[in-house]
């Protein structure tokens, strides 16, 4: 069975490589060398860790991967290409499945719809099993700030309770959308909801996300 961690890596290095340094993505400001560089840092730089998810030591986490970003594009892609150095956990298929397939798929939507012109694609069967076994427990996390309860029911799949609250709302729609929206990208993902206007409102209202 293909890992789907390691497919999305790689169509995302080869996207990275089509569209150049300065194209832009969802993430922010970031543009594809920004986002390249994070990468890198992500796996390869552990003491800069804290500050990728927290505000502790942000700014020093921001100087390494200011600095990654600083070496020639072609050269970072390829160290996420590489991947993680060897004494890494993510180098075992099973840790990489877990850690770096939802952190992938969301990063190569990142580039692929930060232009003017894209449209949703064919999830393998690979990918979207593994998304709808990990965006359970994630989207525990996600949706922690909703002042509503939100259920997950995406299309072919059973429905989860991310979050307990009353009123509640329904996020719908293929379940690649919906992982995107609940990681922040709602402008961009291709949802549907069901809930009283003032509950959607409030939700689509919410900081989603890490």
């Amino acid at each position: 069975m293909t890992n789907p961690a390691a497919a999305e890596r790689d169509l995302l290095c080869d996207l990275f490589l089509d569209v150049g340094p300065d194209a832009p993505t969802l993430s922010g400001d970031w543009t594809t060398r920004d986002l390249a560089a994070h990468l890198v840092v992500r796996e390869r730089r552990p003491d800069a860790g804290p500050g990728i998810v927290t505000n502790v030591l942000a700014d020093y986490s921001e100087g390494v991967r200011r600095t990654e970003a600083a070496r020639p594009y072609k050269e970072i892609v390829e160290r996420v290409r590489k991947g993680p150095p060897r004494w890494s956990p993510m180098r075992v298929d099973a840790v990489d499945r877990v850690t770096n397939t939802i952190e992938f798929f969301v990063h190569h939507e990142d580039v692929r719809r930060g232009g003017a012109t894209w449209s949703p694609r064919d999830l393998s069967p690979e990918l979207e099993d593994t998304l709808a076994s990990l965006i359970g427990p994630a989207g525990k996390l996600l949706t922690r700030k909703s002042p509503v309860g939100v259920v997950l029911a995406a299309d072919g799949h059973a429905a989860k309770t991310l979050h307990r609250g009353e009123p509640t709302v329904a996020v719908g729609g293929p379940l690649g959308e919906c992982v995107l929206f609940l990681y922040g990208r709602a402008a961009a993902a291709q949802v549907e909801f069901e809930g009283t206007a003032e509950a959607v409102a409030s939700l689509r209202a919410t900081t989603l996300g890490i």
